[in-house]
């Protein structure tokens, strides 16, 4: 299970989310251990069943009015009962005032306590928004990720077969890298595949018998980006004079990354075959797909339509002769 201690997460995202803190501890009993949040606001009204201490608590505007509107007496009791509980911490939101016995008990329970002046609706979709970045699911391949025509094309295949030197081609033609050798790959919202470079090797290519360069530093920033979806796999092989290749493109193959499927196109290698341009093809034949248009399907009801016209002339000819 991937862990994010509270200490880190404020030191990473505490500036993105306007956070300031209140509490004298900044590491929570718990690490924050899921991208999900709770509002408590059941438990500070004393129904502690069920309560889903391990997440995030975000107080917003009624559960403090709610606690506004306690006598004081209540007030500590609803406090003893919400801190009694071990948490990774609490986010106040509205940059709103927070009774001081309420941090003082949370300092007393170790729990860190922040305050952002963002509202409840816009703290709640930016964490989820980070959270589901650092929990996603997400396996390391070895590939390329380029940007072509705003369609991510993870190019893969054998050590050397020339994943980097296309990338390379396409950059010079006007395209993004996005990672070279190893691209780690995270799933978000259920089925998107997203693509991103280790922190290492970002944005540097390995051209064998030249030695490791900068895109970034050669072509300037336009030509890199630092992360993509991933939308097809142009999967290189060598070519192979017994295989039987797709001809027409009907049968659409999937390839399956972290339970997802993705369009696959395997392309079979050969001297001279200028990868490049069948790269940016393989990006524009997938858009043009996106907006309803299937060339393939296309070319094959024309087929079948002058098949059948043939067919039509040929009876109708018949039939003319036994006359």
């Amino acid at each position: 299970m991937n862990k994010l201690s509270v200490a880190e997460f404020f030191q990473k995202h505490g500036e993105e989310l306007s956070l300031a803190k209140l509490t004298q501890v900044l590491d929570g009993p718990l690490p924050i251990t899921q991208s999900d949040t709770n509002r408590p606001g059941l438990l500070l009204a004393g129904y502690a069943e069920s309560f889903l201490n391990e997440r995030v608590q975000v107080l917003g505007e009624p559960e403090l009015a709610y606690l506004s509107s306690l006598t004081t007496a209540q007030r500590t009791t609803a406090s003893g009962r919400f801190f009694g509980f071990p948490m990774p911490c609490v986010i106040i939101t509205h940059a709103m005032s927070v009774d001081p016995m309420m941090i003082n008990e949370a300092d007393r329970a170790g729990i860190p306590v922040f305050v952002t002046e963002l509202s409840t609706t816009a703290l709640l979709q930016n964490l989820a928004a980070i959270l589901e970045q650092v929990f996603a699911p997400q396996v390391s391949v070895h590939g390329t990720l380029v940007d072509v025509y705003g369609t991510g094309l993870l190019f893969t295949g054998r050590s050397c077969i020339g994943k980097s030197e296309t990338a390379l081609d396409l950059v010079e033609r006007g395209h993004r890298l996005v990672a070279d050798d190893v691209v780690t790959i995270k799933r978000v919202h259920e089925n998107v595949l997203i693509g991103m470079g280790n922190e290492l090797l970002t944005h540097h290519i390995e051209i064998r018998g030249l030695g490791i360069i900068d895109v970034q530093a050669i072509f300037g920033i336009r030509a890199v980006r630092g992360q993509k979806r991933i939308e097809v796999e142009a999967a290189l092989r060598d070519w192979d004079s017994a295989e039987d290749y797709e001809r027409l493109g009907l049968e659409g193959k999937q390839s399956r990354i972290l339970g997802v499927e993705i369009p696959l196109v395997e392309v079979p290698i050969f001297p001279g075959k200028n990868i490049t341009v069948i790269g940016e093809v393989i990006a524009l034949n997938y858009l043009v797909k996106t907006y309803g248009y299937d060339p393939a399907q296309r070319f094959s009801q024309r087929l079948l339509q002058r098949m059948e016209e043939k067919k039509s002339r040929f009876q109708m000819l018949a039939r003319g002769d036994m006359e």
